[in-house]
């Protein structure tokens, strides 16, 4: 067959390209104000990303880990408890986020079409224990938060709070809520390749709980209760500079119509698809983060459509209780998910993303179409 134009699975030039006359006005005027941090560009995106999620409180961190670090420290201090409720196949980043907290990552399985955390293994696994739960919005889809808490409610544990990892989920909804509204607090990315995306790191965590909040500013400066005066322990130094927050705030306005574009190609891949390349249902108010199906011999559809000229990937291709160089480290649960073992070794993802031109998402179509067929 003749060799195509290769279709990667993310292009970030065309991002700039698009958007290069508003960012380039606004990174020059934070640039020649002379003010790089902790400064108003940064204070104008905080108000303008906590009013479009539909909270109060929004803390700018240097990336999304630091988000999900900071976050689980400041919600785990009030009611005790050591063990953290996580899904075991996102990529590690909670896992982290436990144990830089000296807590424990209790992994539950997870929904087969959507790949999210499941109600009933949280509720099953959730004790007097139970420190705090996260909820990963993984894929761009979207985890029901409200039944968690009802569920949490009807045992007794309404006090358990629930963190909203929303990496990979800007602008997500159940209905008219927004992702990211929905539990105690939330933690965003703003990694290159994500719905909203900085042109470096950057991270959020949001909440409408100002003594949540005000714990958070605590820790990502240092601890200080006032300039150089440590009023709690284990603070450290994560910042968003304002370069950051000014592109940020540029590609904020657009979000949901390029979450809209990220959906539209993944109809059109699921309207090709079928029993050989299953791609994942995240939920009606889903966004598409990732084009991630479930093959059942991923390597030979990945020769396939690198054949064709199309790039792919896995994510994540290791659960994290089976991380070789976390074995020694406390973790709980891992004999306990079926679905997510089952999964590991058949997921894989093809591009998608709003600035792919209307022939690579064909080609796309096409191979898929192709590979049904065999």
């Amino acid at each position: 067959m003749t060799r195509q134009e290769s279709v990667p699975m993310n292009d970030l030039k065309r991002l700039y390209q698009r958007y290069h006359v508003e960012i380039e006005r606004e990174v020059v005027n934070t640039l020649r104000s002379g003010w790089w941090l902790n400064g108003a560009v940064g204070k104008r995106f905080a108000a303008n990303f906590s009013g479009f999620i539909g909270v109060s409180e929004c803390v700018l961190v240097a990336n999304g880990t630091d988000a999900l670090e900071l976050a689980l420290a400041a919600v785990t201090k009030r009611y005790g408890g050591r063990e953290v409720i996580v899904a075991a196949n996102a990529g590690g980043y909670a896992s982290c986020a436990c144990w830089q907290n000296d807590l424990v990552p209790h992994y539950v399985d997870i929904e087969p079409a959507s790949q999210l955390i499941a109600l009933q293994s949280v509720l099953k696994a959730a004790s007097a224990d139970t420190a705090a739960i996260v909820a990963t919005h993984l894929y761009g889809g979207v985890v029901d938060v409200r039944a968690i808490r009802d569920g949490l409610e009807q045992a007794g544990l309404s006090h358990i709070p629930i963190v909203e990892d929303c990496a990979q989920a800007h602008g997500a909804r159940i209905g008219s809520a927004v992702a990211g509204s929905l539990g105690d607090i939330s933690t965003f990315s703003f990694y290159p390749t994500k719905n909203l995306g900085a042109m470096g790191d950057g991270g959020a965590v949001l909440t409408s709980d100002t003594a949540i909040a005000g714990h958070v500013r605590q820790l990502q400066q240092y601890g200080w209760s006032s300039k150089y005066h440590v009023g709690v322990p284990n603070g450290r130094n994560s910042r968003m500079d304002e370069v950051q927050a000014a592109i940020l705030d540029v590609l904020l306005g657009d979000v949901d119509r390029r979450n809209q574009q990220r959906r539209g190609i993944l109809d059109q891949y699921k309207s090709v698809a079928g029993r050989r390349s299953q791609f994942l249902e995240g939920g009606d108010g889903a966004v598409a983060h990732l084009a991630v199906s479930l093959c059942d011999d991923r390597d030979a559809f990945r020769a396939f459509m690198k054949e064709r000229g199309i790039d792919t990937d896995i994510h994540y291709p290791v659960l994290d209780c089976d991380q070789v160089g976390w074995a020694d480290l406390p973790m709980m649960g891992s004999e306990n998910l079926a679905v997510s073992r089952a999964s590991v070794s058949r997921l894989c993802s093809v591009p998608c993303y709003p600035d792919m031109r209307e022939d690579e998402v064909e080609q796309v179509c096409l191979a898929l179409r192709d590979w049904e067929a065999m």
